[in-house]
């Protein structure tokens, strides 16, 4: 066995933990609009004090 085969198996193995991945309480869309919001947020602060005039 390779050392990449072994990794990734490892990996997979990770990312599928008990459950299978799939976790009942997270929400993708609030997860996601979540993050959206962040984003936006850090943006606004950026264009805020980015000003030249």
């Amino acid at each position: 066995m390779s050392f990449h085969s072994t990794a990734a198996q490892l990996v997979t193995v990770a990312a599928e933990g008990e459950q299978g991945g799939n976790h009942e309480s997270l929400n993708p869309f609030l997860t996601g609009g979540g993050a959206l919001f962040v984003l936006l947020l850090l943006l606004w602060i950026t264009t805020r004090f980015n000003r030249d005039r």
